[in-house]
């Protein structure tokens, strides 16, 4: 039997369990799309074979909506400020209970699948990344959607994102996806302690190379400062770009890499563990970096003047800087040079976003009035004075407006109306992942607004010139436009079975990296790695992905 069937099986059996404890799921049955629906603001009417709900449903439908829960200190991510804004402004104008169904960030597959598995997952299913999008489409939980059906009940959201929706969302020949959008941006970035930098004689601009930075990493351990931060690799596999070739072969690319599944066995990881290998034997990372699960315990680490880098989305309301300054109050930060991390003689690779945000399906078990509902709720985020106060909060109160029309935050502010840390960003990102003003210049000064902590400001630019700089050497994955049985079939277990062998290969002593290496490479080709590689191999081949 397999994965794909019995992961149906495993979602069925418990649903039919929980169903004979009483308990309900999305509203009812299984639904085609092509029912009842509405627009959030523009009316449809019967005559165009949907029926009319922008006066409201004749009864109360209950919207169930995902948000991540990012374990924000005092905030609740399905009581607070907005989401009652939300049920005023959108649910009790449509007679529809929002109702916020928190998913942990860090575990949020395993959250989704036993919701599904008890029947009480949220409306709108959703992931950052196509692997795992397609694995619920192979689970079959998430219904075919009807294009006329979007477009008739959310207009504003389908004129952005109609096109991408087309090119990206049908997989079998079946429309099953709607995306948010995602500019050309990004805030994720490496922050470094600076005076340690600079106390060991060296400058940020001597970080040329993964060379130069393990030099100055071996006077910081000389000095007595600290180490590089380190995390164990888990649910995301991105960690060898920098040791690629460049330029890339298309469909190399395309076999190896995969967020969902880590790659073992190419050369390119195998330089990137023999130089994680090397850092643990000379004390030059966090000896205990995989206990490190989480962003709260590798944020503890530097806050506490123990490791001098951290990867972290840099926002204006980010309280590490605040919190390691306490600890230390002469620390100086600054934004790590992207070339810190690669070998000389190749390029700063890294993964290019697709052209979209939240990749999102429409949970199975969603009734059409439900499913109406997503669409009437995207309709009404997407309009621009909704969005901008899910974004910025209230005019005199979280912000002022300058002469450019920016909004402009009040750092210090502490009313009901305070902003999440990533400012609401889990709310509204079901429409779009970066805040956008009508022309570029507007909305860059806005993003380095909401990315510049105040009084380190200088931040947010240096990470927006790097960003910059290594555009060219980003890249997007493959987009496969089938269902990878056996990366479902065999992810689970060979992602367990990487944190063993990495771990045992980068924690031994260096005299045994390329025995057990090579042991490692054969284990886990024979664990269900080799059937991956060659059912991708087989779609490569037959051109079915992009």
């Amino acid at each position: 039997m397999s994965q794909k069937k019995k992961a149906s099986l495993w979602v069925t059996g418990l649903a039919l369990v929980s169903l004979l404890a009483g308990c309900t799921g999305g509203g009812g049955s299984t639904n085609e799309a092509g029912g009842s629906a509405a627009s959030g603001d523009t009316p449809a009417t019967a005559a165009e074979g949907f029926a009319d709900y922008s006066k409201g449903f004749p009864e109360k439908v209950q919207l169930d909506i995902p948000v991540y829960e990012r374990a924000f200190e005092g905030w609740n991510v399905t009581d607070n400020y907005y989401t009652r804004w939300i049920q005023k402004e959108f649910g009790d104008k449509y007679n529809v209970s929002v109702n916020f169904v928190p998913i942990t960030r860090a575990s949020e597959v395993t959250d989704f699948e036993q919701l599904l598995a008890s029947r009480k997952a949220p409306d709108i299913i959703f992931h950052y990344d196509m692997p795992q999008a397609l694995a619920y489409y192979g689970e079959e939980v998430l219904q075919e959607l009807n294009h006329e059906e979007i477009k008739n009940y959310a207009p504003t959201y389908w004129a952005n994102m109609g096109e991408t929706i087309e090119q990206y969302g049908t997989i079998d020949e079946k429309p099953t996806f709607f995306f948010a959008s995602r500019p050309n941006v990004d805030n994720f970035t490496t922050i470094i302690r600076k005076d340690w930098v600079e106390k060991v004689g060296m400058k940020l601009e001597d970080l040329t190379s993964l060379e130069k930075y393990n030099e100055m990493l071996v006077k910081w351990k000389e000095a007595g400062l600290g180490t590089t931060g380190g995390s164990l690799i888990q649910n995301s596999f991105n960690y060898n770009y920098a040791f690629r070739d460049w330029p890339f072969d298309e469909k190399y690319r395309a076999l190896y890499s995969d967020l969902s599944v880590a790659d073992l066995t190419t050369e390119d990881t195998e330089r990137y563990l023999r130089n994680l290998n090397y850092q643990y034997n000379n004390g030059l990372v966090d000896r205990e970096f995989y206990l490190r699960s989480d962003e709260p315990k590798i944020k503890a680490e530097f806050v506490a003047g123990k490791t001098g880098t951290f990867g972290t989305y840099l926002t204006n309301n980010t309280d590490v800087i605040d919190a390691t300054l306490k600890n230390n109050p002469d620390a100086e930060f600054a934004i790590m040079p992207p070339y810190a991390g690669v070998p000389e003689g190749r390029e700063p690779q890294g993964r290019a976003y697709w052209p979209f945000g939240f990749i999102m399906g429409i949970n199975y078990e969603s009734t059409e009035m439900e499913r109406a509902a997503v669409w009437m709720y995207l309709e009404w985020m997407s309009q621009p004075d909704n969005l901008f106060f899910l974004q910025n909060g209230v005019e005199g109160e979280n912000y002022t407006l300058d002469e450019e029309g920016v909004a402009v935050r009040d750092p210090e502010f502490k009313g009901e109306s305070v902003l999440a840390q990533n400012n609401n960003k889990d709310y509204w990102a079901l429409v779009t992942e970066t805040a956008q003003y009508p022309d570029p210049e507007t909305t860059l000064a806005a993003n380095k607004r909401n990315w510049s902590p105040p009084g380190h400001e200088y931040l947010a630019d240096d990470m927006i010139k790097y960003y910059d700089e290594t555009e060219e050497f980003r890249t997007p994955d493959a987009l496969y436009t089938v269902v990878l049985e056996n990366v479902n079939d065999y992810k689970a277990d060979l992602n367990v079975l990487f944190q063993e062998l990495y771990l045992k290969i980068v924690l031994a002593p260096e005299d045994q990296f390329d025995q057990l290496y090579e042991e490692a490479k054969t284990q886990y080709l024979n664990a269900g790695y080799q059937e991956i590689l060659d059912e991708k191999q087989e779609a490569i081949d037959a051109g079915q992905y992009k």
